[in-house]
């Protein structure tokens, strides 16, 4: 992206946020959420759809084009025009360019239009025919426009939540507002941006201003953009079958197709494969996989991943999920002597070694997968878990251990790392043989704060791990970094009793040496130490003067 692009974006991600938060008022984030993602899909299917319409409207007056129709071939300019509109009309110039066909009541001039009617006002839809509608409420005419778009498109099917706006009950002036002011503000045209370019900046933008919104609850749909982008450049999933078992939004679908694109390769060489037992979060996923044109498989409905597997026979080529962190209520007595627990039966207070287990059933021979954890699953050893974590060790299934730095959640304080798994480390494709070795990366001191609570990595730090592991993983000058990183054998982390914290293997970073001896630092030190305390005694007394002099003393 050009610089003219991201400062259009920055700009306008300020500008819908500031409008949005300003409208918000008292209303739950949480609902408030689905409220404008809703809007944020019928403006861009709309403006797709115009889009679209403008580019046929060209070439059926365009004598070069295939589709072309002659003005001589018409009594009139009026039957001519009528041709065209017409022709307009024809779902298959629109979906066979894979564009939504959005019928007139759901285009957003009739929306933005209507907002304002009175209860009981006609409006006039052309959809082939003049049709009649009788306009309600806003909130009624967006529940009916989504239901329209949901019945002309297959993709969309049970993927719209039926009556969203209805069951929100949000204030008619709110609505209006978000639809005039805000959304009709997201202009998905511009010089050097496509239209799916702006769509997935502003859907990634609310998705992750939301999350902090709503706090501890925001995260459970939505995972750090830099750190999605850190796991697929690492896992770099090129062709093939990719599962997320805990998909929240379905970032590492989006970011999984943008890895393809950013390396040449063909979308639609990937299939997309996700579980999600939240239904209105499930709805989320779809539809953001919809707009971007991404096929998706998510089951037949929302539903747990343990208790309710709806891919019970895949085994993805990459596998790859943000499951919530710790997660305490998830046994069931039916998942005793479950298949899936290979390396030991989990603790039924903790589900991160079910996940872990979970996801290596579900993946292919020569799959790799990654996961965010909670650090504890590096080391406890409560209920079992040290003896699961030792099973997949001496298994050879750990490839990688990146421990990252705190304040990267929305969600929650807990430092977390990504653990990285695969059935075979021997060689194939562009990787060397890594049989009984195991990369640890402490990224923990890498990334800035870019407000008082939340840390971020920058794309240097981004490229700094994703390169030191290919690197590591092909035998393309990877070289151990004291406090960085470290390639270990099965012995040395048997010998650290199957503890997978990073600390323990890469070691402290290397200081540069000043040549100033260690004496004389010491006495310098206690010297400024000393020069302190003073400065300090001297503000006190001063402090206490000036209390006196306005009669506060003792």
């Amino acid at each position: 992206m050009n610089e003219s692009g991201q400062q259009f974006l920055n700009e306008l991600d300020k500008k819908l946020w500031n409008a949005a938060d300003r409208l918000r008022s008292n209303l739950d984030a949480a609902v408030y959420k689905h409220a404008v993602l809703g809007l944020i899909f019928l403006k861009y299917v709309s403006d797709a759809f115009d889009i679209r319409r403008e580019e046929l409207q060209a070439a059926f007056k365009d004598p070069a084009s295939d589709c072309f129709l002659d003005r001589s071939d018409y009594e009139s300019d009026a039957a001519y025009d009528a041709a065209i509109h017409a022709e307009l009309e024809d779902r298959d110039y629109f979906t066979e360019n894979n564009v939504f066909w959005v019928p007139a009541l759901a285009r957003w001039q009739t929306i933005r239009e209507s907002a304002t009617l009175a209860p009981g006002t006609e409006i006039a839809v052309r959809n082939g025919a003049t049709e009649t509608y009788i306009f309600r409420s806003v909130a009624r005419l967006l529940d009916d426009a989504l239901a329209a778009i949901e019945k002309e498109n297959l993709r969309l099917r049970g993927v719209i939540e039926k009556n969203r706006y209805a069951r929100l009950q949000l204030e008619p002036g709110k609505l209006i507002g978000l639809i005039g002011e805000v959304i009709s503000a997201i202009p998905f045209r511009h010089a050097s941006l496509n239209a799916k370019d702006i769509l997935g900046h502003v859907y990634e933008y609310f998705l992750g201003q939301f999350a902090v919104t709503e706090g501890k609850n925001g995260g459970q749909y939505y995972t750090p953009k830099s750190i999605v982008a850190v796991i697929v450049e690492m896992i770099e999933p090129f062709e093939g079958k990719v599962y997320d078992p805990a998909m929240g939004s379905g970032g590492f679908f989006v970011q999984s197709e943008a890895f393809i694109a950013s390396h040449g390769g063909r979308i639609g060489e990937l299939s997309v494969y996700g579980q999600e037992s939240n239904p209105t979060t499930w709805r989320l996923a779809a539809m953001n996989m919809a707009i971007r044109g991404i096929d998706f498989n998510f089951g037949k409905q929302p539903a747990d991943a343990f208790l309710s597997d709806q891919h019970p026979d895949l085994r993805a080529d990459y596998v790859m999920a943000n499951p919530p962190f710790n997660m305490s209520e998830w046994w069931d007595g039916r998942l005793e002597g479950d298949p899936r627990w290979v390396y030991g039966l989990p603790p039924k207070s903790n589900a991160n070694f079910a996940w872990i287990q979970h996801m290596l059933y579900h993946l292919a021979p020569h799959g790799s997968m990654a996961l965010l954890l909670a650090n504890g699953s590096m080391s406890s050893n409560t209920k079992g878990e040290g003896e699961i974590r030792k099973a997949l060790v001496a298994a050879d299934l750990v490839e990688c251990i990146l421990a990252l730095p705190s304040q990267l959640f929305t969600n929650t304080q807990i430092p977390a790392c990504v653990w990285f798994l695969t059935k075979s480390k021997q060689s194939r494709r562009h990787n060397r043989d890594r049989s009984g070795e195991t990369l640890f990366i402490d990224a923990r001191q890498l990334g800035y704060m870019k407000d008082r609570v939340l840390r971020d990595l920058t794309a240097a730090d981004l490229d700094r791990i994703s390169d030191t592991f290919k690197a590591w993983k092909r035998g393309n000058g990877y070289t151990d970094i004291k406090g960085f990183c470290k390639s270990s054998a099965l012995a040395e982390i048997a010998a650290h009793g199957y503890v997978l914290t990073p600390g323990r293997y890469v070691g402290a970073e290397e200081v540069e040496d000043d040549g100033e001896p260690f004496e004389q630092k010491v006495q310098k030190l206690v010297a400024e130490l000393k020069a302190q305390f003073a400065e300090s005694a001297r503000l006190e007394r001063a402090i206490k003067a000036n209390l006196e002099g306005l009669g506060y003393g003792d």
